[in-house]
């Protein structure tokens, strides 16, 4: 059985972002080579065309790069790449939303130190 995607996003970047998350999550590593283009559309039962025009993006980022007539491989450092882009967006997504509404709603520093404590303590609390 193959993945949901979600219909909110392009399909091309949702198998950029499963290929990222394989590499931040380690389960793809510096200069190891990743399923084919092939193997991806028989798993995810995708048009070609998706699959490539994802796996591009992350070529064009410096993410991969193309071995000719071998395969896609995990370029140096793209973990640490992949994780600086993660930390700016969650910087601009969640944290300065957060901290805008929590100015609004007078909440001070201490405050919202304890709040975030208690939420991720509720976290990993969870079975």
């Amino acid at each position: 059985m193959s993945p949901s995607f979600d219909d909110k996003k392009p399909i091309f970047l949702q198998i950029k972002e499963l290929v990222e998350d394989q590499i931040v999550n380690d389960q793809l590593k510096e200069h190891e080579q990743i399923p084919s283009t092939t193997q991806l559309v028989q798993f995810y039962k995708i048009n070609h065309l998706t699959i490539a025009k994802g796996i591009n993006l992350l070529v064009d980022a410096g993410i991969l790069y193309k071995k000719r007539g071998v395969g896609m491989f995990v370029a140096e450092q793209a973990k640490e790449q992949l994780l600086e882009q993660r930390k700016e967006r969650f910087l601009d997504e969640y944290v300065l939303p957060m901290l805008r509404e929590a100015a609004k709603l007078g909440i001070a520093e201490n405050d919202m130190y304890l709040l975030m404590k208690q939420a991720k303590d509720g976290i990993e609390n969870e079975p």
